[in-house]
């Protein structure tokens, strides 16, 4: 089990640096996600009766927190592209819409736990918070390389 959990974090860091260096960003994407799935499946232990019933509430949730975040994102990268002409109002707008969207990606994730803990026992509520920093923390480690 932790062999096929540590090759597809492998793969994906692989495919991280080269959809990076190709410029297939949706396709890096894609498979990113790809790769996260089938770690939280893997490490969770879902039946796949729960898949069935997890997965599209999960992808649900990080579409969601995609286009929360992104928002945000937009607004910072416009006063960015400013620089020094953005006004003060300008950056404390976009400061705060970065603020407000990490509340709001935390109301998301709670709205979502509800849902899920209708599908997941206990343990496994547990593990998927286990799984998902696995997987965060493996990225962040393959990007530092």
């Amino acid at each position: 089990m932790t062999t096929r959990i540590v090759t597809i974090i492998v793969a994906a860091i692989a495919l991280c640096a080269s959809a990076q260096q190709s410029g297939e960003r949706s396709k890096w994407t894609a498979d990113m996600l790809d790769a996260k799935h089938k770690l939280i499946i893997e490490q969770v232990g879902l039946t796949p009766s729960q898949q069935e019933q997890f997965m599209p509430l999960y992808e649900a949730m990080e579409h969601e927190i995609f286009q929360n975040n992104f928002e945000a994102r937009v607004a910072a990268q416009t006063v960015g592209k400013r620089g020094n002409n953005a006004s003060d109002a300008e950056c404390f707008e976009a400061a705060k819409a970065i603020s407000d969207a990490k509340v709001k990606e935390g109301e998301i994730e709670s709205r979502y736990f509800e849902k899920f803990s209708q599908v997941l026992n206990k343990r496994q509520m547990f593990l998927l918070k286990q799984a998902e920093m696995t997987f965060t923390r493996t990225m962040l480690r393959g990007r530092k390389q």
